[in-house]
């Protein structure tokens, strides 16, 4: 289980980094803000789902990444980590 004092983002990452992708996606999916729309967005991506990523990442105010699906789950770590 992820650590207790962790924001839901971090827990939603977590999820992610060890492989299930279906609760980091439960996670965050009713979580009305920019973060949590960047994660929704990240893991479509990650799913194939190019389509539904764009979606998310339009609602974020980002564009999907060139970078690779680890390079961004980086950037998202760092970005959480910083609120």
């Amino acid at each position: 289980m992820p650590p207790d004092d962790i924001s839901v983002y971090l827990i939603a990452l977590w999820f992610d980094a060890k492989g299930d992708w279906d609760k980091s996606h439960t996670t965050v999916q009713d979580v009305d803000t920019k973060n949590a729309e960047w994660i929704h967005a990240y893991l479509h991506r990650k799913e194939g789902n190019s389509f539904n990523a764009d979606y998310w990442y339009r609602r974020a105010g980002k564009k999907r990444p060139a970078g690779t699906l680890s390079e961004e789950w980086n950037q998202l770590v760092i970005a959480m980590l910083e609120q």
